[in-house]
């Protein structure tokens, strides 16, 4: 049997089925995440099996992927543990007092870009947790908030894409050399900040009158013992977290495993005393984090590793590079393919295909790749690990974000795309 022309066919079948299942799952019945865990084991199960490589070559594979997006899921655990320990003590409380406005245009202003420079420090997963949270406290009614939950996919997509520490993608092009810090944030603020322009003045026009008043209950609500300083060092330990990357050169998700671990020690000696407060200490906190959310991530990683691992992105780098010759209309399709296929394998495969010696350090193609894989993924609710993270936080589905942002969220991308090529030359 040839491997590349039947277990590739056979495992993009397979993936094609359970993305539309995933997409139907609001009529089908059929919870998104059994279906991503079931194409995920299919999917490497048809690669062993098919594969012409030793098992323990393939095993070694699967080894290194399950690395690598173990990693994303500790990183997520621990940041939902991080936000649900503030929530529970109503730590929120103490910015939704601040923002004032029920007007619907400014609240949608508001949250757009303290979600977009957040995402710049943090990252677009961590700034959606955390923006997410606080929304359920600002619009208590899941139907009013679902457009600003949206926008705040678009933002922190949009914010992660100008800085070398507010995306993966951007990362690792930072750590292998194809970018430097200052050159991107110059070349791409503009045009992240376009691609998430666009799509708020879209959403102003329709953003009238007032969101209801929040709940007698909620304004009434008094903030739980040590509320500040849990809300304090939650998120402080959150914008720690590049920081400590630096510093340490340790993954992302060993600083947030120190945050939370520094605020598990903190909170249980200030509530181990005091049984009445068992609500507040990590062990009862883990059992509201959303587990469900989290293997749905784990099974559409794996998925696409498996497509990584069979060669069908590197087939799909390859039919680029020798059908299509202009160099933003190359970046551009891989921002489009990013919304259906994780950025990650298809940006890695990117910089296999073009050397440091073809494209240098702060190219222009390397700043379009970043900002393509960056926001390209916001034009569909699984194109990112915001909008899987949404998926799992708000259980919004893939129709309904289709319908509601995926079109404003295309124009600003191919808007954001056609500033850089016009200021590219002043900037460059």
């Amino acid at each position: 049997m040839d491997f590349l022309s039947s277990s590739c066919s056979l495992i993009v079948l397979v993936f094609a089925i359970g993305y539309i299942a995933i997409i139907l799952e609001h009529y089908i019945k059929v919870n998104k995440t059994a279906v991503a865990l079931l194409i995920a084991v299919l999917c490497w199960t048809i690669y062993l099996i098919c594969s012409a490589a030793p098992v323990q070559s393939d095993l070694s594979e699967l080894g290194h992927h399950v690395s690598n997006v173990s990693q994303i899921i500790f990183f997520l655990m621990g940041a939902m543990t991080l936000v649900e320990l503030i929530d529970s003590h109503r730590g929120f409380k103490i910015v939704t007092d601040q923002i004032q406005t029920t007007s619907k245009r400014k609240m949608l202003w508001i949250i757009s870009l303290v979600a977009f420079f957040l995402s710049a420090v943090l990252d677009n997963l961590t700034t959606t947790i955390l923006m997410v949270s606080l929304l359920r406290k600002l619009v208590p009614q899941k139907k009013e908030r679902f457009l600003l939950c949206c926008v705040v996919v678009i933002a922190a997509n949009a914010g992660g894409a100008w800085t070398p520490i507010g995306d993966v993608t951007t990362t690792m092009l930072w750590i292998n050399g194809q970018l430097s810090t200052f050159a991107v944030m110059k070349s791409l603020f503009i045009p992240s900040f376009i691609s998430l322009l666009i799509p708020v003045v879209f959403y102003s026009w329709q953003a009238k009158g007032k969101y209801p008043p929040l709940p007698k209950e909620h304004r009434e609500a008094k903030v739980e013992p040590g509320a500040k300083a849990v809300f304090a060092l939650g998120v402080g330990g959150l914008i720690f977290v590049p920081i400590f990357k630096a510093l340490t050169g340790l993954p992302p998700f060993m600083g947030v495993i120190l945050a939370l671990a520094v605020l598990w020690l903190v909170t249980d000696l200030m509530h181990s005393k005091y049984e009445e407060r068992e609500h507040l200490r990590v062990p009862h906190i883990l059992t509201r984090v959303d587990t469900s959310g989290i293997l749905f991530f784990l099974g559409i990683l794996l998925c696409v590793n498996a497509l990584e691992s069979a060669g069908i992105l590197k087939a799909v780098a390859i039919w680029l590079d020798q059908t299509v010759h202009s160099l933003p209309i190359i970046a551009t399709l891989i921002g489009l393919f990013s919304a259906v296929i994780d950025n990650v394998p298809l940006v890695a495969a990117t910089m296999g295909m073009y050397p440091l010696e073809q494209f240098p350090t702060d190219s222009s193609f390397w700043h379009m790749i970043a900002y393509a894989a960056g926001t390209g993924g916001s034009i569909l609710i699984i194109g990112s690990s915001s909008g899987v993270a949404l998926m799992g936080l708000e259980k919004v589905d893939f129709v309904s974000y289709l319908r509601k942002a995926s079109l404003p969220a295309l124009l600003g991308y191919l808007v954001g795309m056609g500033v850089y090529l016009l200021l590219s030359p002043l900037v460059s």
